[in-house]
């Protein structure tokens, strides 16, 4: 395995991640807490930024975006607990182990070349 690739990848999943989430949680603030229109647009701006990274990974696009659903998951719990303070139980943290061993099966096993 290429180390520098698969660091590569792992950063560009977590950077696709905060985007998501970030950009998705500013538009809910505006939406649904009535915060400044300025939140709706810096979160349109990270949604865009999340549409973009996942084009810099390596793999094809259906695997990439099988993988990133697994990563979505994962911070999407982390989020929760540590913007919200809702605190992630066992079934969200047995769910989260699985999708991490999901990413690293479809991303990151050897296939035949």
């Amino acid at each position: 395995m290429d180390w520098n690739i698969f660091l590569k990848s792992v950063f560009l999943f977590i950077l696709a991640g905060l985007c998501e989430i970030a950009g998705g949680y500013l538009l809910w603030l505006w939406l649904r807490e009535g915060k400044s229109f300025l939140y709706a647009v810096l979160g349109g701006i990270l949604l865009v930024l999340y549409g973009i990274i996942p084009t810099l990974q390596l793999a094809h696009f259906g695997r990439v975006y099988a993988a990133y659903g697994g990563v979505f998951v994962v911070m999407s719990i982390i989020w929760g607990w540590r913007v919200d303070g809702v605190e992630p139980d066992r079934y969200d943290l047995a769910g989260a182990v699985l999708c991490l061993l999901g990413i690293s099966i479809i991303m990151y096993a050897p296939r035949e070349a």
